[in-house]
C-alpha cells in the first residue's frame, strides 16, 4: 500500500473504539505507515468526515 491510495476496511481484528466500528465498509486515503507490535506495519487511514484511525494491513483493502 502506499500513501494516497483508496482502501476500504474490511474488517476488524481486534475490539475498536465505537468510533472505529462506524467506518467500517467505507472508504478512506492512505496517510502514513504505524509500526505494529512487532507483527507488522500498519497503515494510517483518514476519510471524508476527517477521522483518522490506524489499521493492520489485513484489515484494509486497496480499492479503485
Amino acid at each position: 500500500m502506499e500513501i494516497g491510495q483508496k482502501v476500504r476496511v474490511s474488517r476488524l481484528r481486534d475490539r475498536s473504539s465505537q468510533d472505529v466500528v462506524q467506518h467500517l465498509g467505507k472508504v478512506g486515503i492512505v496517510q502514513g505507515y504505524k509500526m505494529t507490535d512487532g507483527s507488522g506495519i500498519g497503515v494510517i487511514v483518514k476519510f471524508d468526515d476527517e477521522f483518522t484511525a490506524w489499521f493492520f494491513e489485513d484489515e484494509v483493502d486497496i480499492t479503485t
